[in-house]
């Protein structure tokens, strides 16, 4: 799992499939506190909005996260972070 910020969404009239129902976000990783590049697409699946600090899982737990290996998704956000404590320290929001 990463932490990552969400930054923005994705709207697609036309995907394949297995990706309709899904709402898309854009996600940055965090590291030590700190954002960094690049964004990466992740697969909404507990109702994360833009600021929100989240928990994201890729490749196979990913897929199975939101419904099986046929669904065409490498990420997927499961977790709001409420807080987060690092080194007995709260990690900035």
């Amino acid at each position: 799992m990463t932490v990552c910020t969400v930054v923005g969404h994705v709207w697609a009239t036309k995907k394949e499939n297995s990706l309709s129902g899904l709402k898309l976000m854009v996600v940055r990783e965090e590291r030590g506190g700190r954002k960094t590049a690049p964004e990466y697409v992740a697969a909404d699946l507990v109702g994360a909005g833009i600021g929100e600090r989240v928990l994201v899982v890729s490749g196979s737990t990913a897929r199975r996260a939101c419904g099986g290996d046929e669904r065409m998704v490498d990420s997927a956000i499961v977790g709001i972070i409420d807080s987060l404590e690092v080194d007995r320290e709260q990690a900035g929001k």
